[in-house]
């Protein structure tokens, strides 16, 4: 799709004034302020904009990327962006703030917003973000997120000659090579992406010392860890924490499988998943019981469930507003080019059609609910960074001669030979 110009910065009663119609009708229908509140704000609560989202994988974090993306720009923060038109932050390298761009350069006087795939260093990342920055993550189930994860990068060496996941867990050592190139992403993918040494076994001595350390680790070093489980649970408390609107956390599932590419596991898969990432499995079960306790604190019950039934409304209402099919379809079904998500391995990953009838601003809005990772970021390191847009475009025509496309598709052709060309994993 066409960049969109950002929104200028406006105070939150502007703002609301700015918003849809449409939407206001919707957040008025469901009994929610300007703020985006159901009761009163406190008053020492302001809204967060240094943000760090340790983005993991198969665990609804493009979702929630896309939250950020759209908070970030209708604000006019900055994003701390992959150099070079990368989708990621060179992962799965450890992360160096070089890897931003903008600050070797030192052309970028403040970053708000760090959020693309990293493989975590905090010593690195406070180079760049400001010493008041909100840093979380997500966590998922790790056998559901196993038998996503086998799904999705079925091609890694560690799983493409195996038929099926049990036939991998059942001789996962001798299939697992961890000095191949992408392997880690077939064992204790959660401690990986949180700077942590995945390669333990079940057995090991010290499993449960490095359990430990790294729990307190990411205790120490975030100050929230979501569930991918519980989604709407999490955006509720996500909100609350960050001093957000309802509409600000509204959103719709992206990077998201067609049911036709689930599989329902065996009991004895799941246990033999929990052993296989055991360290994964650890570091969940205590993060799961410290979100409830985070929920019970922050939030109440009571007012958890009056805010998800609006949330869900909201939702539902912002579906009828803005796409054509009431929901996600799969990608031979998305007519817009510059909204198909990119396909990779065995998954089918569904998109969006929009309603054709929407007015300019309500198309805005919905386009970026429902505009895939790739070319999201794509689009706002133009906007971000338009000479190095213009010199990388410049770069790529002599390197390799760009066979024609139609006016409408340069985003997305753009962002796959890119991808292609760095022969990143997308995510």
């Amino acid at each position: 799709h066409a960049p969109t110009p950002p929104l200028l910065l406006l105070s939150a009663p502007l703002l609301w004034l700015c918003i849809s119609p449409l939407v206001a009708s919707v957040l008025r229908e469901i009994n929610v302020d300007a703020h985006g509140n159901s009761g009163p704000t406190k008053a020492n609560c302001h809204p967060q904009s240094h943000i760090v989202f340790l983005k993991t994988h198969k665990t609804a974090s493009s979702t929630i990327l896309n939250i950020l993306y759209r908070y970030g720009e209708s604000r006019n923060l900055t994003f701390a962006l992959p150099q070079n038109k990368h989708s990621q932050l060179f992962y799965p390298f450890f992360f160096a703030s070089h890897f931003v761009e903008g600050v070797s350069t030192k052309s970028v006087r403040e970053f708000h917003i760090m959020c693309n795939h990293m493989r975590f260093r905090k010593s690195e990342v406070t180079k760049v973000m400001p010493e008041d920055t909100f840093y979380f993550s997500i966590l998922r189930h790790p056998v559901a997120m196993m038998e996503s994860i086998f799904t999705y990068f079925k091609s890694i060496p560690a799983f493409h000659t195996t038929h099926s996941l049990d036939e991998f867990l059942d001789n996962s050592w001798r299939n697992y090579n961890s000095s191949v190139l992408n392997n880690h992403y077939a064992h204790n993918i959660l401690a990986f992406d949180f700077g942590f040494d995945n390669n333990v076994a079940a057995g090991a001595e010290d499993l449960e010392e490095r359990a430990t350390m790294a729990i307190a680790t990411i205790e120490q070093d975030f100050h929230l860890i979501l569930i991918s489980e519980y989604f709407d649970e999490s955006m509720i408390l996500l909100k609350h924490v960050l001093c957000w609107s309802l509409e600000d956390v509204a959103s719709f599932r992206l990077n998201s499988r067609s049911e036709k590419t689930r599989h329902l596991l065996l009991p004895n898969t799941a246990e033999k998943i929990k052993r296989w990432n055991a360290l994964d499995w650890r570091i969940y079960l205590h993060f799961n019981t410290t979100f409830w306790h985070k929920v019970g604190s922050v939030v109440g019950q009571e007012k958890l469930n009056k805010e998800i039934s609006q949330l869900k409304e909201l939702q539902a209402k912002l579906a009828n507003i803005c796409l054509k099919d009431g929901g996600a379809v799969d990608p031979s079904q998305v007519k817009d080019v510059g909204l198909k998500p990119f396909q990779y391995g065995a998954a089918i990953i569904q998109g969006y059609n929009l309603n054709p009838h929407l007015d300019r601003q309500m198309k805005t809005k919905c386009q970026r609910l429902v505009t895939p990772e790739l070319q999201y970021t794509d689009h706002l390191y133009t906007q971000q960074f338009p000479e190095a847009t213009a010199k990388h475009r410049q770069a790529t025509k002599i390197v390799a001669p760009q066979h024609h496309r139609s006016d409408s598709t340069p985003m997305i052709g753009m962002v796959q030979e890119i991808e292609a060309n760095h022969k990143q994993t997308i995510t």
